[in-house]
This record gives C-alpha cells, sequence and structure tokens, in this order.
C-alpha cells in the first residue's frame, strides 16, 4: 500500500518522523483521516491524539497541545506547541497535572484562579493520559 510521510514538529524539534499508510486526528472542524495523495489543506488542530497507522498494521500515538497541520500530497507536517510519543510520556506526571488542573477548577470561586487556564491544562493531562495508555 503507498505511504505519506509524516512530521510532527515543536519549537524544541522534531518529535516524530515516518512513512505511514494514514494520518487521523482532530482538526478544529472535526476529525480528519488522511491517505497518501490527499488534497493540500492547512488546518489548525486540537488538543488531541494524532493517530498514525503503519504498514505493518500496527499504529503509534503521538499527543499534540493544538497546532496546525499541513497536507500536501506526499508529506503531512504537524506543527505543534508541545508533541509527546506515547511511549514518551510520564504517566505519574500527567496524573499529576490532571489532579492539580481540577483541583483549580474546583476552586474557581475564587478570583485568583483562571479558569480557561485550568480547563486547557485539564485537557492536555487527559488527552496525555489516554495517549499514554493508547485508549483513542
Amino acid at each position: 500500500m503507498k505511504t505519506i510521510k509524516v512530521s510532527v514538529v515543536t519549537p524544541d524539534g522534531p518529535v516524530y518522523e515516518s512513512d505511514v499508510e494514514m494520518v487521523s486526528t482532530k482538526a478544529k472542524t472535526g476529525e480528519l483521516g488522511i491517505l497518501p495523495g490527499h488534497i493540500p489543506m492547512v488546518a489548525p488542530l486540537q488538543i488531541g491524539a494524532v493517530r498514525l497507522k503503519l504498514e505493518d498494521g500496527k499504529s503509534d500515538m503521538v499527543a499534540v497541545s493544538g497546532g496546525f497541520l499541513e497536507v500536501r500530497p506526499d508529506k503531512v507536517t504537524i506543527l505543534a506547541q508541545t508533541a509527546e510519543q506515547s511511549d514518551e510520556i510520564d504517566l505519574d506526571r500527567a496524573l499529576q497535572a490532571r489532579e492539580r488542573a481540577e483541583k483549580r477548577l474546583q476552586e474557581k470561586q475564587q478570583e485568583s484562579i483562571d479558569f480557561r487556564r485550568a480547563e486547557l491544562a485539564l485537557q492536555r493531562a487527559i488527552n496525555r493520559i489516554n495517549v499514554a495508555n493508547k485508549q483513542l
């Protein structure tokens, strides 16, 4: 089967590079599935997982905290503020981050809490936990 080259890049450098059969991720407008030869496009991404179907039937997952997806017929580039491969996620740290964010959201009556920031932190932590557990 045909493949498409995928690069996931952050300001700190490349996180993932491989040839895959399919890329699946969530854009702000909905779920996207990209196969080789896809029409060119650019889309903003949500906090979520990028699922990458490999030639051998297996798949890889990368947790991204938003960013942009650029598709060309022979290449997909994902530019993300942060990105981690599933096997590189520190699950204990992600669980602690989720607990902190949940605690901040419960204390939203206090004026010093930035509700949107705590909500985004919770989404990022849950995404990292799900990707580490390969639950998406």
